[in-house]
Parts: structure tokens; C-alpha cells; sequence
């Protein structure tokens, strides 16, 4: 299984690294060309529900550039979207204020475990039997 994805909600989320650790990557930008050195968290933002282009940072941070500390991300985030965050690579989600939690982990428990791989664990689940 992927690793577990943090959820917090907006109204109440308070970021524990500082300021230096933590880069934020616009949706439009390409994550190769930032420098990663000393970044323990990187915030990928949802600018609006349908707009999927962190997922795809996300994937290409995890997979292409080995990057494994926090991702995180922010914007307009609803528990919908948290089973596809979590198999891109996200580890932590900050939902938007109206969402709500209990219900966005109980989704995230539904599907224990998937056949195909993900960002996190590249091979097919039969492969780990």
C-alpha cells in the first residue's frame, strides 16, 4: 500500500517546518527546474477543483527526481481527490475548510491496497504478495 496521506483542513492547518524547508511550486511550473537542496516540504497548490496539473508534479517529484520528503497540497482540495493525491505522491492534504476530515480518511481506508503501482511503490501489488 502508498504511503498514508496526512489530512488537515485549511481553517486549522499550521505548517511545523519553517519558511527555508518549505518551497512552493506554482501549477504552471516545472518541477526540474527548482533546486530541491535543504526542502523538506513542497507545497503543490490546486488552484480549483478540475485543474489536475499537481498531480502530475507530484508524480514526476516522487518518481523522475527521487524527491522524498513532504508533499503537500493546498487550494482547493476536497476529499474527492485524495485516493488519486495519495497514489501521485502526495503525503499530505490540506482540505479546504468545508470538507470534512473523518469522512475524507474513511475514503482513503476504503481501498487498502491496489494492483498496480503507484509514485511510492512502483511495483504491482502481486509482486509484494
Amino acid at each position: 500500500m502508498s504511503q498514508t496521506l496526512q489530512l488537515f483542513r485549511a481553517d486549522a492547518f499550521v505548517p511545523t517546518e519553517t519558511p527555508a524547508q518549505r518551497l512552493s511550486i506554482a501549477n504552471d511550473a516545472d518541477p526540474r527546474e527548482a533546486d530541491l537542496s535543504g526542502i523538506a516540504v513542497i507545497e503543490l497548490h490546486f488552484p480549483k477543483f478540475s485543474d489536475g496539473r499537481a498531480f502530475s508534479q507530484a508524480f514526476l517529484l516522487r518518481r523522475r527526481l527521487g524527491f522524498t520528503g513532504q508533499i503537500r497540497a493546498t487550494g482547493d482540495v476536497l476529499i474527492d481527490q485524495l485516493v488519486q493525491m495519495q497514489r501521485s505522491g502526495f503525503s499530505q492534504a490540506v482540505l479546504r475548510a468545508d470538507q470534512n476530515l473523518a469522512h475524507g480518511q474513511a475514503l482513503l481506508a476504503h481501498y487498502p491496497a491496489f494492483y498496480q503501482g503507484d509514485a511510492v511503490r512502483t511495483a504491482p501489488h502481486f509482486v509484494h504478495a
